[in-house]
């Protein structure tokens, strides 16, 4: 597994480079990576096939000059910005035989995390699909996107972020696990207390990645940017639904 090491430019290429990963270590050019980042400004991620309208308040957002990005996982919307940790793992199926059923996915992934909060004194529990809480209250949310032979994982974590920054931009999810409990998002969602150098720290020793590291080329920056022409800064993508 390698470490990615390129600081996007943009919320478009932050998104973008997520789906470029997935798309090389399919082909066969890249294998296994893991991505750890985090945003200097706020702005909105939804989900692959979410409403823009139902999950967030457009107006807001377009008035504040917060943008709407559409990622190729599912899921509910998410609000970057300072205080969000971020990482993406691109990982093979063959690494573990339980990656192939997505919900043993999600369950083999999350519970190894929550196993090394633990380890640090933090009681990080589990909560299908794919939440994290910590005294019951969600610090991370994770979603997946799927090819043949691999599949990406990625999450954020909160640690440091303005929470009622959320209530204003995200509307209330029209679906929620059982936990929730019809929770607003001032009353459900929480900072984790750690430092980013510990959330990294953390993330690193359970992924294991080798000390290789990634750092795209000319070609991978063309590739990226092609991408994001494409497909992230048009409203045809982001405003789809």
């Amino acid at each position: 597994m390698k470490i990615v090491e390129y600081d996007s430019r943009s919320p478009e290429e932050a998104v973008a480079l997520d789906e470029l990963l997935l798309l090389k270590a399919e082909a066969g050019g890249l294998g296994e990576t893991l991505r750890l980042w985090s945003a200097e400004d706020h702005f909105v991620v939804i989900g692959r096939a979410a409403g823009v309208s139902e999950d967030c308040f457009p107006g807001r957002c377009r008035r504040s000059g917060v943008k709407i990005i559409r990622r190729i996982s599912g899921g509910h919307a998410v609000l970057q910005g300072p205080g969000c940790f971020n990482y993406s793992a691109v990982l093979s199926y063959e690494r573990d035989g339980r990656y192939k059923d997505v919900r043993q996915s999600y369950r083999r992934i999350l519970e190894g995390i929550s196993d090394a909060f633990k380890v640090a004194g933090l009681d990080v529990e589990f909560f299908p699909v794919s939440d994290l809480a910590l005294d019951g209250k969600k610090i991370s949310g994770n979603a997946q996107a799927r090819k043949r032979k691999y599949f990406l994982h990625h999450g954020t974590f909160l640690f440091d972020f303005d929470l009622d920054r959320i209530s204003f931009y995200l509307r209330h999810p029209s679906t929620e696990p059982e936990y929730r409990r019809g929770r607003a998002h001032g009353d459900f969602l929480a900072n984790i207390p750690v430092t980013a150098g510990e959330l990294e720290d953390t993330i690193k020793k359970v992924f294991l990645p080798s000390p290789a590291a990634w750092k795209p080329d000319r070609t991978d920056l063309e590739e990226l940017r092609e991408i994001v022409t494409r497909k992230y800064s048009r409203d045809a993508w982001n405003y789809a639904f």
